[in-house]
């Protein structure tokens, strides 16, 4: 990856590549929960590099507009939600949720030059999504199987992450380093218990790689060593531009994350788990809400940056190094990933990395992102937009050592949001 390809993927502002090709997807804006009532707090959220407020208005819709009044560029954060709309605090100029000026107490007439941008709103999953794109380019709704269901079966959090979106993500696409840095946490982890999986990932680290280029992204098949005559097939996809699914373990809710930039070197890390079948348990719940598994705890309440974060070292505790019980000596599983990403610097030094065979699925999504994004430069449409094709789910399954996974997954994870969870 050389220094103009990192830049392609990296950049993702108001008419860089990148950003023009990200703003034709659905984007997660906030939770929806953030903004829960009707005419309640506003709250600033900023996306590729654009800083845009979310507020619900008093019909209860989402609605997200620029942040800043068109009067004299002041912050309508400190505004009023009235009214089906945001009033300025300055001098009283109003805006409804699609940024049109609908009153200038000192001058009505000048209302139709007044307007400011906003972009519209759909809520599935428990999330506010976005799309930033031209208006006669909006895509389908995402069909990422967690947003299509009940509410009680899905559980949504996020977290802000110091590194540029791509650098997140590739982490959530590359399942080599599970062997290795999360290898002593699934042992006390409540959401990764009794999972005979995990004896075949810490047993062999030796994870060899068949990746699959299908219309909806990348399938990656992970093979491990299983049984005498059998492998460890760890199925996972990621879908473009920015979701990556995880291959279930035992019997526990299913999971995935959606990556997305909040400027060139900041990211929202989103992690999601769903029950396709039922209701997630009390004690499920619990363990979620408390930042295990894949989510993590807060510095505060509501801040979304995480406890254990880099001005206290992410906490750190080397006698656990020590003692093998925690591979890296940083305790949660987002936290021993986030915590080696940002080691990298907020945009690591790309040119400097020397790949390795498991890295291939990374090397393809990154080609794949720079054929997109410069596709669409180039006047023409961006890959996987056809929302149907993100009906698809990871697997962890035992197969003979002779039978393809690619045919088995063909037959058994196309469309496979219709049948059995395969995990082990």
């Amino acid at each position: 990856m050389n220094k103009d390809m990192s830049e392609t993927l990296t950049r993702v502002g108001p008419g860089t590549p990148m950003g023009d090709l990200l703003r034709r997807y659905w984007v997660p804006a906030l939770m929806s929960s953030e903004i829960a009532d009707a005419d309640g707090s506003q709250v600033k959220v900023q996306l590729m590099g654009e800083k845009l407020l979310a507020f619900r208005n008093t019909d209860g819709k989402a609605c997200l507009i620029s942040e800043f009044c068109s009067h004299r560029g002041v912050s309508l954060y400190f505004g009023r939600n009235e009214e089906n709309g945001i009033r300025c605090a300055y001098h009283g100029v109003k805006f409804d949720g699609n940024g049109k000026c609908v009153d200038v107490p000192s001058s009505p007439q000048s209302c139709a030059r007044m307007n400011i941008k906003a972009y519209p709103c759909v809520e599935r999953g428990g999330i506010v999504w976005t799309y930033m794109g031209p208006a006669d380019k909006q895509p389908q709704l995402p069909e990422v199987e967690w947003c299509t269901l009940p509410a009680e079966r899905v559980f949504v959090s996020k977290r802000l992450q110091y590194t540029n979106w791509l650098q997140a993500m590739e982490g959530g696409i590359d399942t080599a380093h599970v062997s290795y840095v999360h290898r002593y946490e699934v042992d006390s982890d409540p959401m990764h218990q009794g999972v005979k999986a995990l004896d075949y990932i810490k047993a062999d680290g030796n994870v060899v790689f068949e990746i699959e280029k299908t219309p909806f992204g990348l399938s990656l098949f992970g093979r491990r060593n299983g049984e005498a005559d059998s492998y460890y097939w760890r199925i996972t996809q990621w879908l473009f531009p920015w979701f990556t699914l995880i291959a279930p373990f035992g019997d526990h809710a299913l999971a995935g994350h959606v990556w997305v930039p909040i400027d060139d070197e900041n990211c929202w890390a989103w992690s999601i788990n769903w029950r396709p079948d039922r209701a997630l348990e009390a004690e499920e719940l619990d363990a979620m809400k408390a930042g295990q598994g894949i989510h993590v705890a807060y510095e505060s309440p509501g801040s979304f940056v995480p406890a254990a974060n880099r001005t206290n070292d992410y906490l750190i505790d080397r006698a656990a190094q020590r003692e093998k019980r925690s591979y890296s000596g940083v305790f949660g599983f987002s936290a021993q990933d986030y915590s080696l990403q940002e080691s990298m610097g907020p945009i690591q030094n790309h040119e400097a990395e020397n790949l390795l065979p498991t890295d291939k699925a990374i090397v393809m999504a990154r080609r794949m992102l720079s054929e997109a994004a410069m596709g669409v430069r180039n006047g023409g449409e961006p890959p996987a937009l056809d929302a149907i094709q993100q009906r698809v789910r990871p697997a962890g399954v035992l197969l003979p050592r002779d039978q393809d996974p690619l045919d088995w997954a063909t037959k058994e994870l196309a469309d496979s949001t219709s049948k059995p969870v395969f995990s082990l």
